[in-house]
């Protein structure tokens, strides 16, 4: 009897090392996929896909609701705000700059959540090959393919940070920098108003995309 409840717990032991094992595989592969340029943009695809499918059952709210723990993921938009701001970042108090990160994320959502709102036979392709750039950051590439139609173009700057890499500006069509185009459109409110009046000027603009 005590051989065959020692083979028995043998045969246990061999089985569940096999499983952490094949776990510790399992998340190897994962850490490893986690770990590539294209990660961010592939899990943001994803998630606007899941969304758009969604998106007339969700309404704006729930676009927004869905959309915001992918985004703040996905992208540093921390670091997005800072590079939009600008030379005026420095001279900011930590509380301006808080909440003028709260008031950009805020807007960044609610954009996608206006854009991507319905589904029609749309799918994303991620193109496994990367620019990298002389300063360490990669282009990654990737096209909306609509059901009929052209492709859109849409690739991703992304860095590489601690917790792996985070998109930190859009290249629409492969050549209009989203960050260049936020810059150049919030300027005037920043030069005339500061922090303050940027702050506002953002939620007044997420406001309107709700309505």
């Amino acid at each position: 009897m005590s051989k065959l409840v020692n083979r028995a717990s043998g045969r246990v032991a061999v089985l569940l090392a096999a499983a952490a094992n094949f776990a510790l595989g399992a998340t190897g592969a994962a850490a490893a996929a986690a770990a590539q340029p294209q990660a961010a943009p592939q899990a943001l695809c994803d998630l606007l896909l899941q969304v758009m499918k969604q998106g007339p059952t969700l309404g704006f709210a729930g676009r927004v609701k869905a959309l915001e723990p992918g985004l703040s993921r996905d992208f540093d938009l921390p670091l997005t705000t800072r590079l939009v701001v600008g030379p005026p970042w420095r001279s900011m108090t930590p509380d301006e700059q808080q909440q003028l990160v709260t008031a950009f994320s805020d807007y960044s959502v609610a954009v996608y959540a206006s854009r991507f709102k319905e589904y029609s036979g749309e799918r994303f392709v991620v193109d496994p090959a990367t620019d990298k750039l002389a300063s360490g950051d990669v282009v990654v590439h990737t096209k909306l393919l609509p059901k009929s139609g052209d492709p859109v173009q849409l690739d991703y700057l992304v860095r590489s940070e601690a917790d792996g890499w985070r998109i930190i500006d859009v290249l629409l069509n492969g050549t209009i920098s989203e960050m260049a185009q936020r810059r150049s459109e919030f300027s005037s409110a920043l030069r005339d108003g500061g922090a303050k009046a940027l702050t506002e000027l953002l939620r007044q603009k997420t406001a309107q995309l709700a309505n």
